[in-house]
């Protein structure tokens, strides 16, 4: 919006701190080329639109704010003289996008001094060469820098992923080969019992009743009901004295097998009725190995089905074959990742799940999301392993706030020292020792979630209960886009 046009003083210019060591003919330049317009209570400017016009305050009260989430949050209300605002990058050039960082409103008539973009970046150039030198190196090394040092750290998760993955691979994995081993074991000798049966004097209705017995036993198996282990040890010594009883000195390594398998004394009975007594401990014997094939396949499904769990999380956390921007259930994003760093939380750290399964689908980036995720959870798990003992509970919460999905992280760590609490979103800021952290993981996660989901994000902090909390809306804006514009420099 334009204001009303006011003459322009070179003396009232030079007095702006901004403009205090400039020559006489320089002020005059800039009154030439600029001009001096009086703003009524009101917006001057919008974020997101072009950036045409470079402010400086003569007198007044001037407003800055950003949009966050839907909402204008004001970032600076001021009435000094001199401070500035609008195209602060304009001799960028077409090397950066010229837009508006944020939005200027006035709440009563205010002055300004309003020079036009591309007349500021030729003055800059050309009366300040070098300052436009340094100035340019600041701003791409710094954004290179992040870009670089960004890649490093999403290295370093993936690989730390990576490593936990393996870990958490690797046990169901070795379980499956040694009960494979041990099942080709058991198969062997089953196939021996079943030679020496075939060798007695068995009818042929005795030898239907023995496999009629095996096929119920493995049934049985597969609904065998879960014991305390006080209640496992009393049925152990009851099996074990039955076997004892019909001469099997070797119940006591059979007992443990067949209450796991959920069997008892009336079935043993059934068995001694089918059988001549003489030929009762190579039955038992023969069904012990059906009972162990049984629970030894079982152990290979179990390990197989959680290694198959395994890879359909990291293929969630990773996202793989989906769309980039989606409606997602933040729960199964939530849980995937849990799974991810489980071998790093470790088991020390107990983890509590408050999901509000009401909640709908949300549309985002799932992926970014999920590196979102990993970086508060990375950092409270730190937070606890520094302190008490490496002990702690780690609470991860969904609910609607005010038409928001809010997904919290809640630790049990030391806390954020209030001096530093407003600094922690800052790049490169970190408290972790020298090359342990890079101070990028909680700036990467306020870019994906303020810039790219326009959402917000918030902590507060005590001894003992830190809370991150992640703020999404509900809806897609109208001009959903992959990208939104680099934040840059925006104070007055």
């Amino acid at each position: 919006m334009s204001g009303q046009p006011m003459p322009c003083s070179p003396q009232e210019v030079g007095a702006l701190f901004l403009f205090e060591k400039l020559e006489p003919e320089q002020l005059g330049r800039l009154c030439a080329a600029g001009r001096v317009e009086l703003f009524q209570p009101g917006p001057v400017y919008t974020e997101g639109e072009p950036a045409t016009c470079f402010y400086v305050m003569i007198e007044g009260t001037v407003v800055l704010s950003r949009q966050v989430g839907g909402d204008d949050v004001e970032v600076t209300r001021t009435s000094q003289a001199g401070v500035y605002a609008g195209a602060m990058q304009a001799y960028l050039g077409d090397r950066v996008r010229q837009a508006y960082n944020n939005s200027m409103r006035v709440t009563e008539p205010t002055r300004f001094f309003v020079l036009p973009a591309d007349t500021f970046a030729d003055i800059m150039r050309e009366w300040f060469p070098m300052a436009v030198h340094l100035l340019e190196g600041l701003f791409f090394g710094s954004k290179n820098t992040q870009a670089a040092i960004g890649q490093r750290e999403r290295l370093l998760a993936l690989g730390s992923l990576s490593a936990g993955l393996t870990h958490e691979l690797n046990n169901p994995a070795a379980a499956a080969v040694r009960a494979t081993s041990t099942l080709r074991e058991r198969v062997a000798k089953m196939r021996h019992k079943l030679a020496i049966i075939a060798e007695s004097p068995f009818s042929r209705e005795q030898l239907a009743g023995l496999i009629e017995i095996q096929e119920r036993t493995a049934e049985r198996v597969a609904k065998a009901p879960a014991l305390s282990p006080l209640e496992a040890s009393d049925r152990e010594d009851v099996l074990t004295d039955w076997l004892e009883d019909h001469g099997i000195d070797y119940g006591w390594q059979l007992a443990p097998t067949f209450v796991q398998a959920g069997l008892d004394v009336d079935w043993l009975e059934q068995v001694a009725a089918a059988v001549d007594e003489e030929i009762l401990p190579n039955a038992v014997g023969w069904l012990n190995y059906t009972i162990e094939t049984e629970l030894l396949m079982n152990e290979i499904e179990d390990s197989t089905t959680r290694i198959s769990h395994l890879v359909d999380a990291a293929k969630q956390y990773s996202q793989l074959d989906r769309a980039p921007y989606r409606e997602v259930d933040v729960h199964e994003l939530l849980d995937s990742t849990l799974l991810m760093l489980s071998g790093k939380i470790g088991q020390d750290i107990h983890v509590v799940k408050e999901y509000d399964r009401t909640v709908p689908p949300v549309p985002a980036y799932p992926a970014e999301l999920n590196q979102v995720w990993t970086n508060l959870i990375d950092n409270a798990v730190c937070a606890m392993k520094d302190g008490d003992g490496g002990r702690g509970t780690l609470t991860v919460r969904t609910a609607l706030d005010h038409e928001q999905l809010l997904v919290e992280f809640r630790d049990t760590g030391s806390g954020i020292a209030p001096e530093i609490k407003d600094r922690i979103f800052d790049p490169f800021f970190t408290t972790k020792p020298v090359g342990q952290g890079t101070g990028l993981g909680l700036d990467i996660s306020w870019r994906i979630v303020v810039n790219k989901h326009h959402g917000s994000m918030r902590v507060e902090s005590v001894p003992g209960d830190t809370r991150f909390q992640v703020l999404l809306p509900l809806t897609a804006e109208a001009s959903e886009s992959p990208e939104s514009p680099e934040s840059s420099e925006e104070t007055v």
